[in-house]
């Protein structure tokens, strides 16, 4: 907070005393992380859709995402409840057919990651091009994920925490069902999944975004969604807290029509009690 304090009046007063606008990055995508890897990412809904990267294009290029792996649930994270991904699957023996329930947890998920993704495939200038699971890549994010959980705050520097909550957000992931199992788990590609909900900002399970393990000075939860922290009243006005400045008049934000999440039912919001 001292440094950006320190860059805001440097650039307060290098443009003459003129309002200085924060911009942050994209927060990310809209969705379930265990999910973008098997049917992609919806960003747009609707006509709009049609003019933007559509759900399965976006898959094939998140099977090479490098953060994409670094975000599958830590297998080292004590969590309440582990995220599962469940798959309603047929499966035949000695001529008898029956559906099965399966399971697979943090540990357990890589498995079905390469099985179901074993096939797929990129068609690119009239080639075809392989595109599996990456277990290289996997394997990398795996010493990344090694390094950010013995990572701490270095000594000295103050560190605030904000997190979205009160907003239905997707934490277990089913495909298939009983009457309508699963056969080859290469159809979970092109299958529609269903979620099960935890609290969190739509997107990002409360849990998940205050599980960093820092020392912090204080965390704070905010009724918003992934995308509207970023224009969130309470949010300005907790960082004008910790830097220590008070507001001069009130500043209305424009948020884009790219959409928070897209799911099979609409986010739904809850009272808020937190902030």
């Amino acid at each position: 907070m001292d440094g950006l304090q320190e860059k805001l009046e440097a650039a307060y007063k290098a443009s003459g005393g003129r309002k200085v606008n924060l911009i942050s990055h994209s927060m990310g995508a809209p969705g379930c992380i265990n999910d973008s890897l098997l049917t992609g990412v919806q960003f747009v809904d609707g006509f709009e859709s049609y003019f933007f990267v559509s759900r399965w294009s976006m898959h094939q290029l998140l099977v090479e995402c490098p953060s994409i792996y670094e975000m599958l649930p830590n297998i080292d994270f004590d969590w309440k409840k582990k995220p599962e991904i469940l798959v309603w699957q047929k499966q035949s023996k000695d001529g008898e057919t029956s559906v099965v329930l399966e399971s697979y947890g943090p540990d357990e998920s890589a498995t079905l990651f390469e099985e179901a993704l074993k096939n797929n495939e990129l068609s690119y200038n009239g080639k075809t091009v392989p595109l599996p699971f990456n277990s290289a890549i996997l394997k990398w994010a795996a010493g990344t994920r090694e390094i950010l959980n013995k990572t701490q705050v270095p000594k000295g520097i103050p560190f605030y925490n904000i997190y979205g909550t009160s907003f239905d957000t997707p934490f277990d992931v089913c495909y298939g069902s009983e009457s309508s199992p699963i056969g080859e788990l290469s159809e979970i590609c092109h299958s529609n999944p269903e979620y099960s909900y935890v609290d969190g900002d739509g997107t990002v399970p409360a849990e998940s975004a205050k599980a960093d393990k820092f020392d912090s000075v204080e965390r704070v939860g905010v009724c918003a969604s992934h995308r509207g922290l970023l224009s969130n009243e309470k949010v300005f006005q907790l960082i004008q807290k910790w830097l220590g400045v008070s507001p001069k008049g009130k500043k209305h934000s424009k948020t884009s029509k790219v959409m928070d999440v897209h799911f099979n039912r609409p986010v739904e919001e809850k009272n808020c009690s937190l902030y």
